[in-house]
């Protein structure tokens, strides 16, 4: 192995890359969004950009949590020669954030806390050279990273990384005027300098059949469902035979919600308001049943019973308990011991994967926290399993040096399953997964790559998608496949624009980003 050899960079601490030298180089020349897939070496890339940059000034890089700051600052702290690097986050006080910033060559932090002490004015980013802003993608809205990109200071360069910058043209380029980026650098897979790189992921889907208990209860939500669908109908709030689903419903709800701001407080919208948030539940009911199974059911209806029963914020809920056919969904729910085939197929794959103690370890990605909850009590029961649950910090979840040490763990093998929601999708490095269970498919083409790109870093690695036959899956699946070769197109696209100056990023920003 050929390594970098660079005067603030620890020796034989970066291996050559042909493809992160070339994109390295492109940073230095121009403000750059690199988009490079997941395993690949972003960090790296960060690395020695900031190695070249400490010499004229500060390195801030940002990253949305807490276990991702640390995992920052720890390959920063590996790597770097001659380099105090902290680290912040919302938690500390402001006084000693400021403290850090004073100090430090590198600072790693959560752009919240950056962001409200910025607006503060305790402290400013005159001495930062380089801003780098990991998981970039996030940059729209009003989000932290664009409150901190209006602090920038002239000059200074702006780099912004991410694997998924979605399918959106007008997200991407939102995101390359709010963090003043003026060109971007992509590679795939199929890059002849990446290739070479790459470990091949197998991806299998598993296509699995609804029990009867399950088809029964999902009939009976449906028809409850119509009804308040054709009351809806009735009052002209919706279409006659249109195809009612989630998104459709919340674009209703929308309509309804602007009537009712224009001041029309009559009876028909606030019906149609109860009728809309009826219909949201009974939808959630029924995806839950098909896709996730009779556990994660039951405690929804749960919910809509506890609602029930208050005495204010409980209408829709009494409506759906109110109605026959729920009688005849709880009658099944509370009967039936059946649990969605998906259940048993994951405990098969986990076992397969680390049957024989060969050091195999499994990441099993599931859209609700009560999934994980259940998948975590059955897996286990399987023989060898050593699981923990990855879960957000709301509603009593872990907190966020809860998720690190979690995934520390994972990283020394004390655990080799994790289950998790959403907050495992998300730049973590944990680059010895062998397998990935997706419990259910997402529309999302970030989080389906972010996904994806937990396996198959050091060595090859299997993904597992289970889709459950005639649901919400297959929409879920065909949707996030549209969209992923949707992005390549276009960030393809719009790539070249950049280069040529002919992108609205170029026009929007050239006289914003003349001194960056």
């Amino acid at each position: 192995m050929t390594s970098v050899e660079h005067p603030r960079i620890v020796p034989g601490s970066v291996e050559e890359r042909r493809y992160q030298t070339a994109m390295v180089q492109g940073c230095l020349r121009n403000n750059t969004l690199v988009i490079l897939p997941t395993g690949l070496g972003k960090t790296v890339v960060a690395v020695r950009v900031a190695a070249e940059y400490l010499s004229t000034g500060k390195v801030l890089i940002l990253a949305p949590t807490k276990p991702l700051v640390d995992q920052h600052r720890g390959s920063f702290s590996r790597t770097l020669v001659d380099a105090k690097i902290g680290e912040m986050n919302g938690n500390m006080k402001p006084e000693t954030r400021a403290g850090i910033v004073d100090s430090c060559d590198v600072v790693v932090s959560t752009p919240q806390s950056v962001a409200n002490d910025l607006e503060a004015g305790r402290y400013g980013l005159e001495g930062f050279s380089l801003i780098i802003y990991d998981e970039a993608h996030r940059g729209v809205g009003n989000y932290a990273y664009v409150r901190v990109a209006r602090f920038c200071p002239k000059g200074a360069r702006c780099i912004g990384m991410t694997a998924s910058p979605g399918s959106d043209t007008s997200k991407i380029e939102e995101v390359c005027i709010n963090l003043h980026l003026r060109r971007i650098d992509i590679r795939s897979d199929e890059d002849p300098d990446v290739s070479p790189y790459i470990h091949y992921t197998y991806v299998n889907r598993i296509e699995v059949n609804i029990p009867q208990d399950i088809q029964d209860t999902t009939a009976l939500l449906r028809s409850m469902l119509d009804h308040f669908v054709s009351e809806m109908v009735s009052l002209n709030l919706i279409r006659p035979g249109w195809q009612v689903s989630t998104s459709y419903m919340l674009t209703v709800g929308q309509g309804l919600q602007a009537r009712l701001a224009r001041g029309e407080k009559t009876a028909i919208v606030y019906r149609g308001l109860a009728l809309h948030s009826i219909c949201i539940k009974l939808l959630h009911a029924i995806g839950l049943a098909e896709t996730q199974g009779m556990t994660p059911l039951r405690v929804y209806l749960e919910k809509i019973e506890a609602e029930a029963d208050q005495k204010e914020g409980g209408r829709s809920s009494r409506e759906i308990v109110r109605r026959p056919e729920y009688v005849g969904v709880r009658t099944i729910v509370d009967r039936t011991n059946v649990e969605h085939p998906k259940v048993s197929r994951v405990l098969s794959l986990v076992s397969r994967t680390i049957d024989g103690g060969s050091g195999s370890k499994v990441i099993v990605f599931a859209q609700y926290r009560d999934t994980c909850e259940m998948l975590t009590r059955k897996l286990a029961s399987v023989p060898g399993a050593r699981v923990g649950m990855l879960v957000g910090q709301s509603n009593g979840g872990l907190r966020q040096r809860d998720q690190v040490a979690l995934l520390d763990g994972f990283r020394r093998g004390e655990y080799n399953v994790i289950v998790s929601t959403s907050v495992g999708e998300e730049g973590l490095d944990v680059s010895s997964t062998d397998a990935v269970v997706f419990y259910e498919p997402v529309s999302s083409e970030i989080r389906t790559i972010q996904r994806r790109g937990r396996t198959g870093r050091k060595n090859d690695g299997e993904v597992y998608v289970l889709v459950a036959k005639g649901t919400l899956d297959e929409v879920l699946e065909r949707n996030s496949a549209e969209k992923e070769r949707a992005m390549r197109d276009r960030l393809e696209r719009l790539s070249e624009e950049l280069s040529r100056g002919s992108s609205p990023v170029v026009r929007k920003n050239q006289t914003r980003l003349d001194g960056y």
